[in-house]
């Protein structure tokens, strides 16, 4: 389980579309380093140490799962993005964006990249005013006093203004849902995915117990033979499986995610059943869908056919290694079918035919942003 770690920072800007850069800034931090958990009141200040125009300032909290080195890098990074060019030139100048980390949970930090807590971030008010807003009962590291109280003792005389500007708060996952279902064909990704939410975003994770399946290589050897045991047995699996792990709620995770639902039963004996077997095997799987949760986001993977066939080669499972592409392709069309008709079911199609979002951090984070602005 990923730790997550409370952390203060402090961003400033004076030039450009001060508000703007303060914004873009919050939300590179909450899609590349954390969960912005508060933001206090946006506060204006004359330049500190040198003279130019008045900066506006904010502090934030965030958690994070970034160790203290990742952490600067990435806001060094966030920095360079939004036009910060950093130099060798001593003492302080004018900037459109400066983002500062104050305190890293309750560490004490001393390296030549990082000092933690900030060294000047008592004698600064434009900092000590806007932590004390978010954090005042917080106890600084060093000095063993409240935040309130350090501010209380700042020497700064400078003038700090509280404007009536405003900045938004970016939600995170365990706010905008409950319950996320990820779908998709065989080989798509979709345990990939969940697994790698669940690791980033401290959710519960539900996955399908396949590989439990006695019928299931057997089904791949004699499809008429097998199929409708396979299906049967699975519809009950996932049914008391959804049923127990949704029911009880883990106070030490942020929500739920599944790499299936439940309704991918129907979709498969669509396919593989006769007639009149799946004319039985639908009475029964519409008595239990209705007990069934359902999810607050269903995401399906899209994946074309050549790509999840080597997908399927490369995880090497070998009762798989002979499934014909004319079934992935019924698959698919079964889920398009349900998709289309379901009605009730907020859903996200992400087409992940050419994306490696497992070696490539730059299309997990484009997924995860897709999946945020539900």
């Amino acid at each position: 389980m990923q730790i997550l770690r409370p952390t203060y920072l402090s961003l400033g800007s004076n030039q450009g579309n001060k508000l703007e850069n303060l914004q873009q800034a919050i939300d590179f931090i909450a899609e590349k380093i954390g969960a912005v958990d508060r933001i206090s009141s946006v506060y204006k200040t004359a330049s500190w140490g040198f003279k130019s125009e008045d900066f506006l300032n904010v502090c934030i909290r965030i958690s994070t799962g970034l160790n203290p080195e990742k952490l600067l890098n990435s806001i060094h990074e966030i920095e360079h993005s939004l036009g910060r060019i950093r130099t060798s030139e001593k003492g302080y100048k004018a900037r459109n964006i400066d983002i500062d980390v104050l305190l890293f949970d309750t560490e004490i930090i001393i390296s030549k990249a990082l000092i933690v807590p900030h060294k000047d971030m008592l004698n600064r008010k434009f900092v000590m005013v806007p932590l004390a807003e978010i954090a005042p009962n917080l106890i600084h590291p060093i000095t063993k006093q409240r935040i309130q109280t350090c501010l209380e003792n700042c020497t700064d005389n400078s003038s700090i203004e509280k404007t009536d500007l405003t900045l938004k708060r970016p939600t995170s996952l365990s706010e905008k849902f409950n319950y996320i279902a990820i779908e998709g064909n065989i080989g798509s990704g979709k345990t990939t995915l969940a697994n790698m939410i669940a690791e980033d975003f401290n959710a519960k994770i539900i996955l399908e117990r396949f590989a439990d399946n006695p019928f299931l290589p057997k089904f791949y050897e004699d499809h008429d033979r097998y199929a409708f045991p396979l299906e049967m047995s699975f519809l009950a699996d996932r049914y008391q499986q959804l049923s127990d792990d949704l029911a009880q709620f883990d106070l030490f995770k942020n929500f739920i995610v599944s790499d299936y639902y439940i309704f991918k039963s129907l979709i498969f004996a669509q396919i593989t059943l006769q007639k009149d077997e799946f004319y039985l095997y639908r009475k029964m799987f519409d008595i239990m869908y209705k007990e069934i949760s359902k999810p607050d986001l269903y995401i399906y993977l899209y994946q074309d056919t050549p790509q999840l066939l080597k997908n399927i080669k490369k995880r090497g499972r070998e009762y798989e290694q002979n499934i014909a592409p004319e079934y992935l392709d019924k698959i698919h069309r079964g889920y398009s079918s349900f998709i289309k008709t379901e009605e009730n079911l907020k859903t996200l199609i992400i087409d992940v035919s050419q994306k490696d979002f497992l070696n490539n951090p730059e299309e997990y984070k484009e997924i995860i942003a897709l999946i945020k602005r539900q």
